[in-house]
């Protein structure tokens, strides 16, 4: 049987995924900080309140992929195994984990124009991504989350951009014609899309699945997906499922989002044409 055509997945790499057993994962952030006050020798210094807010992460969602082979299909054929099958759905399920990841952009801060132009700031106003322009995305992006004192987290964690086909030519275009060892590179080999592509401390990743114009970008780790370890990547093997002669392939995910409230600023909706 031919190879089959994957679709390229980011959400392993750019998301913070919590594999867990629990419904509920219950985490939580400092929303009241003390300030650093003046001290006056020999006199009593104030104690300040210290304030932490829950923040919850909830397992609901629930999506299943069933299949069942004849049983004489199964054992006349020979292009295919049930374990290949598993691995299909699994492939499957990841990438529609991609699609869903893409969809949340309601759930992160904006980014357009006025972002681009440091006019403004949370802008929906749609950016006509070019080879003229990109460099200057990049260099906005990265500027937002520093201005909201996303250094630390960028250090330690990463900036990302998930782009589409057409945004990733742009980007190939414009390392092409600039610099000169990575220029040199890229109109050799072009820009690699397997994982990541580094390029003005960003990795910038490819998908072909974004919903509806927007792009995804921040730093990584700071939106959530919560995965049920026990059914995650677990196919089960029943015979004669339904009464139906024959072998039945079930492979589920169960699943939730979660944007923590206090790194929403790092979790960008980027608004493209």
């Amino acid at each position: 049987m031919r190879a089959r055509i994957n679709k390229p997945v980011t959400w392993t790499d750019v998301l913070k995924v919590k594999y867990s057993d629990v419904r509920t994962i219950v985490g939580g952030y400092m929303s009241t900080e003390s300030a650093v006050q003046t001290g006056t020798r020999d006199t009593a210094y104030t104690p300040q309140p210290f304030g932490l807010t829950a923040d919850t992460l909830t397992i609901s969602n629930y999506r299943v992929l069933a299949m069942t082979i004849d049983e004489a299909d199964r054992h006349q054929q020979n292009y295919t195994s049930q374990m290949e099958i598993a691995d299909f759905q699994g492939k499957k399920i990841s990438e529609y984990l991609e699609a869903q990841m893409l969809a949340q952009y309601g759930s992160w801060t904006a980014f357009g124009v006025t972002d681009l132009a440091n006019t403004g700031a949370d802008d929906s106003t749609d950016i006509t991504v070019s080879a003229a322009n990109i460099d200057d995305i990049i260099r906005a992006i990265k500027r937002k989350l520093y201005t909201n004192n996303g250094v630390d987290f960028a250090v330690e964690k990463g900036i990302f951009i998930v782009w589409r086909p057409a945004d990733f030519e742009f980007l190939e275009a414009f390392v092409q014609a600039n610099g000169f060892t990575e220029a040199d590179i890229s109109l050799k080999n072009g820009i690699p899309v397997q994982k990541a592509f580094r390029y003005m401390g960003v990795d910038h990743y490819l998908s072909t699945q974004h919903t509806a114009t927007y792009l995804f970008a921040g730093i990584k780790g700071c939106f959530e997906v919560g995965i049920l370890r026990s059914t995650y990547g677990k196919a089960k093997f029943l015979e004669d499922p339904g009464l139906v002669s024959g072998l039945g392939i079930v492979s589920r995910v169960d699943y939730g989002w979660n944007q923590p409230a206090q790194l929403i600023q790092f979790s960008m909706a980027i608004n493209v044409v």
